[in-house]
């Protein structure tokens, strides 16, 4: 491979090439290319936000607090417990957008990563890895500050940052394409005593945040559409607003900064709940619109943007579950469990352990089981995974239990060359079937990476191409890898590569999956509708028997007595019968064909009727004046009466 200094270079080399004498050289992206991706990459205020709580996880913070004044959101901060920054550490992530220091040696000499360079300095394996996650506050604002500290340190570093658009024209355009960089923005940085000696963290300071962006956060298209719905004059079913929000405001006319509160919010929890408890009664008002009969609950319909983006950042950070991991629950008796089969054409099989121990133990699954204390705090809400196992409403459906199938999978890719597969790809997974799932927003498949995403649920799984809508409809999935995948994010991780190696796989797994799960649900409808059945007919039988016996004591003036018991016999049996006999009907043979299961049951339910009609007759003294020839004629002819209607 050749290194040319400059095109003009390369362009004489190419001018006295041929096909025996090829040019090879690095193919080169111009640092504008970074510059106008970093201005439009992250497309909603939430995953800015997401970003930022990323890199400080990746920084090894225990805790991470976002402060905003909602509903005016004229100021954002975003507080960590992470490692700080050096004053080294902050220089080169302000000249290296988009050169990392994640995932290399550098990031070893700047105290970033560990030795391996794919984990934090404590040991975690990392969120972030291209280096732009910073300017995701471009979506937010233009102008922010970092206030940044390291333990033992005995000052501050503080950088206030105004960063530019791509669209931005500079002066002299000339200049522009002859300079070899693209300016970002500016930045001015200077240092701050500080005497909390042992104190360390990173702060965000969010001002001036754009129009669009606080507009978004106070769902100003909702009020507006609700507003102008009240006013239609043809009368049409007025746009309502979402049942919970952070209230409406309105700017105040002239050159004020300030806006008016004109309604107040209307929120799940008290102002005097705790952090946890508040977050714990906003997941359960969701499902309490299940419980009330609404079908498909979306949290569009439930709350606002504010609140459907605390609910989105909680699902996509690492973060605890709100009851639990599924991993970590026991069988027992609450679900159906089953193994996924990797095999293509492989079918699900019951877990194969006892129902005292949890999946986990079952499984030797390893995805959250040194889950990293992590918590998030947002205004008044303390996030977790807002995904629930147990206690879920079933509605009218066969099956009122969950049907819960695991797997896990190391795929080396032995046929493909390690730069085309990107290496070993390993992960965990469950997909959890239950005749509701709520919010709608979770109907799909969710693919975590090291604990964290960018994507939410995927509805069509995939692009699974076979139409069960309605079992679709009733499966929610997460995807835990532990190894590779990453290579297949897109660079907002809010998309992948559907063409890498690692998503075809995944792809085809939980697609055979899913078929997978659909023959087991069918396998136990089907036994749930059979023993339905069986405990019917059961049903039927002892009505029948009662009514012969309710007849009987009546007509004999004798509540304490029994009828005559009765026995139908096949003749071609000879079988000898119990000794309390006192009525026999034979009956020949039956020919019972294709259709044997209903004839067997029509039968039961035949011979209980024919029974409880002979006893029935004996109570009124019917057979005293018959010959036995004669009450067995009477007696097979109500028989044949009684399986005319099979």
């Amino acid at each position: 491979m050749e290194i040319f200094d400059d095109d003009s270079a390369l362009a004489e080399r190419i001018q006295s090439s041929n096909a025996q004498t090829p040019v090879s050289t690095k193919l080169e992206t111009d640092e504008r290319i970074i510059a106008r991706i970093t201005d439009g990459i992250y497309r909603h205020p939430g995953s800015a936000l997401r970003e930022l709580i990323s890199n400080a996880y990746d920084a090894d913070a225990s805790k991470v607090v976002i402060k905003t004044d909602a509903p005016r959101f004229s100021r954002i901060s975003i507080e960590d417990d992470g490692h700080g920054m050096s004053p080294e550490t902050l220089a080169y992530m302000l000249k290296h957008i988009g050169g990392s220091s994640k995932r290399n040696i550098k990031g070893q000499q700047l105290g970033v990563t560990s030795e391996n360079s794919l984990t934090s300095p404590n040991g975690r394996k990392l969120i972030g890895k291209i280096g732009i996650g910073i300017f995701s506050v471009a979506q937010l604002t233009l102008t922010f500050q970092i206030i940044t500290k390291r333990a033992g340190d005995d000052f501050r570093t503080v950088a206030t940052i105004n960063l530019r658009q791509f669209s931005d024209e500079p002066e002299d355009s000339k200049v522009e394409i002859e300079n070899a960089t693209f300016e970002s923005g500016i930045v001015t940085i200077w240092k701050e005593p500080a005497f909390d000696f042992h104190s360390h963290g990173t702060s965000i300071i969010l001002t001036n945040i754009r129009a669009h962006t606080k507009e978004t956060l106070q769902s100003k298209k909702l009020w507006l559409d609700y507003e102008e719905s009240r006013s239609d004059p043809a009368g049409h079913e007025p746009v309502l607003p979402p049942k919970y929000h952070i209230g409406k405001v309105q700017s105040v006319s002239g050159n004020q900064l300030e806006t008016d509160l004109i309604a107040e919010k209307t929120v799940p929890w008290e102002n005097t709940d705790l952090p946890a408890v508040a977050f714990s009664k906003l997941v359960d008002v969701v499902w309490q619109e299940a419980r009330l009969g609404n079908q498909n609950p979306r949290l569009e319909q439930i709350f606002d943007y504010y609140l459907q983006m605390i609910w989105s950042l909680s699902l996509a950070t690492p973060l605890s579950y709100i009851e639990g991991n599924l991993f970590d629950l026991k069988m027992s008796d609450w679900m159906h469990p089953f193994l996924i089969a990797n095999e293509p054409k492989g079918s699900a099989k019951p877990l194969p352990c006892p129902s005292n121990i949890t999946f986990r133990e079952c499984l030797s699954l390893q995805e959250g089981e040194e889950l990293e204390k992590f918590d998030i705090f947002f205004d008044n809400l303390e996030l977790s995974h807002p995904i629930k196992y147990q206690g879920l409403p079933t509605g009218k459906h066969r099956l009122n239990k969950p049907l819960v199938l695991l797997g896990k999978v190391k795929q080396d890719f032995p046929n493909i060359q390690k730069e085309y597969s990107t290496g070993t790809l390993q992960f965990e997974a469950y997909l959890f079937w239950n005749p509701i799932i709520a919010p709608a927003e979770h109907r799909g498949a969710l693919i975590r990476v090291n604990g964290a995403s960018g994507t939410l649920f995927d509805p069509t799984f995939l692009n699974y191409q076979v139409s069960e809508q309605v079992r679709l409809r009733q499966i929610t999935c997460e995807i835990f890898v532990r190894q590779g995948f990453d290579s297949a994010l897109n660079i907002d991780r809010e998309s992948f590569n559907f063409a890498h190696p690692h998503a075809v796989y995944i792809a085809r797994w939980l697609h055979n999956a899913l078929r997978q799960l659909a023959t087991a649900q069918k396998r136990l409808a089907s036994e749930v509708r059979t023993e339905a059945r069986d405990e019917q007919e059961v049903q039927f039988a002892d009505d029948i028997k009662n009514l012969a016996i309710r007849t009987w004591q009546r007509e004999v003036k004798d509540e304490y007595s029994s009828p005559p018991s009765v026995d139908i016999i096949i003749e071609e049996n000879n079988l000898l019968l119990p000794e309390n006999t006192e009525i026999v009907v034979k009956r020949p043979a039956l020919r019972t064909g294709s259709k044997k299961r209903v004839i067997s049951a029509h039968i039961k339910i035949t011979n209980e009727k024919m029974k409880a009609i002979t006893q029935i007759m004996a109570s009124f003294r019917l057979f005293d004046k018959l010959s036995p020839q004669e009450q067995q004629r009477l007696l097979n002819a109500i028989y044949d009466v009684l399986e005319a209607n099979k």
